[in-house]
């Protein structure tokens, strides 16, 4: 089967898929497995074998050091995905091999950068303290003499 393919640019071979990283996933790295869906469907789903479930190697996943380490690093060794949302294998082997593409493209995904803290505004600082003075100043009229 030929994936989906963006941002087709460098070699990669017929039945291999890019992602949109540009993670390069070799056509021998996907194998597919078939089982009869659950669900509604009447007699078409107790004959076909419509629910497809893509099995990725991920040690095979070609692209940047860091990006292969980090996806090796969230998802493991292997990657399976299965569909059977749809009637015909055909587009469940489709949202399958989507699905499975969308996951490994945001394991690459670089971690975000980190938080750099700032200061309070002033006015944010003198509206603390005026809120502070004035409750000092409420529970300092609290203390009658008695």
């Amino acid at each position: 089967m030929q994936g989906p393919s963006f941002g087709h640019t460098g070699r990669v071979a017929a039945d291999d898929v890019r992602t949109e990283r540009g993670l390069v996933i070799p056509g021998d790295a996907i194998t597919w497995e078939f089982a009869r869906s659950s669900g509604a469907g009447g007699q078409h789903v107790n004959t076909s074998s419509t629910k497809a479930t893509v099995v990725v190697d991920l040690a095979q996943v070609r692209g940047t050091a860091a990006a292969t380490r980090r996806v090796l690093d969230a998802l493991g060794a292997e990657l399976r995905v299965s569909s059977q949302t749809h009637r015909s294998q055909h587009r469940n082997r489709e949202a399958a091999l989507a699905r499975a593409i969308e996951r490994i493209d945001e394991a690459a995904r670089p971690p975000a950068p980190a938080r750099r803290p700032s200061r309070p505004t002033r006015g944010s600082v003198e509206r603390r303290l005026d809120a502070k003075r004035r409750a000092s100043e409420v529970k300092r009229g609290r203390r009658g003499d008695w």
